[in-house]
């Protein structure tokens, strides 16, 4: 049996006779931009993350950089970052002219590691931005402390952690804003691209929604120098569909990552960790081996696929090889030569779940 690491088709075919009604409704409503599609989709995800507002945008890179500039963070800037992420997480604070200044993970989480953000504030850190890594939330409150203490704002990245939650609080409600994406391989994935801020400060999500529209709350007044960054209806129509059906999908997975953890305990493998506070929703499930390729090809070989996530750690992308030629962080660098992600998705059967099971028992 083959097992593929993904399979978006077949998550999208369990909503298909709604997505086609979405599709439907937004053809029959002649309105394809900043409509009552996107309204309703922000109302009831705001009502779903437990804050005040959301703003939908283009893109989860968009939905920070968006939160960042409304800030005021710019050239001169520096915005904390965590040294292992997908990196949007950098770009988003690059795009205003700051400076990411990474800091290294818990080696157990791979969240950001509380512990080592102080050392890293200067009189020019502006915001911090820790990421919900692979479904699992950081430690906020923790976070939040040191925030406060040296006036910083707090940006979740919460791209990979829909529907997560922290001491039963959901991601998305925990700093003063969040950023999500709506790419379809996300837990709660679009037809296409998309994203949203969400927020419980009614002066930041105005900035936001004008930002967002050119700069522009009247047509043709521009009050700002603004963006193009606008979740379209057809999406938000799409989200709607498979915002009903989030929570069941993120308990399909949380089942399969128990099953993981306990076929694959006493492996050699270095499984996740979760912490009595948090409640992840696994985006990914990453394990660790400084085996790995040798592992992945073995897999490949019986059919089941995976993923790196990541191969390459921001800092040495030549993006930032400017900034970071003289720098290492260890971790992050040991991470991106050890991790590995098995196949996950509410899609994937029982049957498929032992099958990845066995082949990765049978591989050592």
């Amino acid at each position: 049996m083959k097992v593929s690491f993904l399979n978006i088709k077949s998550i999208n075919d369990c909503h298909r006779k709604e997505l086609h009604a979405a599709l439907d409704r937004v053809l029959d409503s002649g309105w394809l931009v900043l409509g009552k599609e996107v309204e309703s989709f922000e109302r009831e995800f705001a009502a779903y993350c437990g804050v005040e507002h959301c703003i939908g945008v283009g893109n989860g890179l968009e939905a920070l950089h968006l939160v960042l500039r409304a800030w005021g963070v710019g050239a001169g800037d520096e915005v904390i970052v965590p040294s292992n992420t997908y990196i949007a997480t950098w770009l988003a604070a690059s795009y205003t002219g700051a400076v990411p200044v990474a800091v290294e993970p818990d080696p157990v989480t791979f969240n950001i590691d509380p512990a080592r953000i102080e050392a890293a504030i200067t009189p020019r850190t502006r915001a911090i931005v820790p990421v919900h890594l692979y479904g699992q939330s950081a430690d906020m409150d923790a976070i939040m402390r040191i925030a406060d203490k040296h006036g910083l704002k707090v940006l979740e990245d919460v791209a990979q952690a829909h529907g997560a939650r922290y001491k039963g609080r959901r991601t998305g409600g925990l700093g003063h804003a969040a950023g999500f994406s709506f790419y379809p391989g996300k837990n709660l994935g679009a037809l296409g691209d998309g994203g949203a801020v969400t927020t419980n400060d009614p002066l930041l999500a105005d900035r936001i929604r004008v930002l967002r529209n050119y700069g522009s709350r009247i047509k043709y007044h521009n009050e700002v120098i603004g963006f193009n960054s606008r979740l379209d209806e057809l999406q938000a129509a799409f989200l709607r569909v498979k915002l009903s059906t989030l929570d069941a999908d993120n308990t399909r997975r949380q089942q399969i990552a128990a099953a993981y953890q306990s076929g694959l305990a006493g492996s050699e493998l270095q499984l996740p960790a979760v912490p009595e506070w948090a409640d992840p929703v696994w985006h990914l499930y990453v394990v660790r081996t400084r085996q790995r390729e040798v592992l992945q090809q073995k897999l490949g070989t019986l059919g089941v696929g995976t993923l790196i996530h990541y191969p390459i750690p921001p800092h040495r992308q030549a993006a930032y090889v400017s900034l970071f030629s003289e720098t290492s962080f260890p971790l992050a660098e040991a991470m991106a030569d050890e991790v590995l992600s098995l196949p996950m998705g509410p899609h994937l059967t029982d049957v498929e779940v032992e099958t990845v099971i066995r082949a990765l028992r049978g591989s050592f």
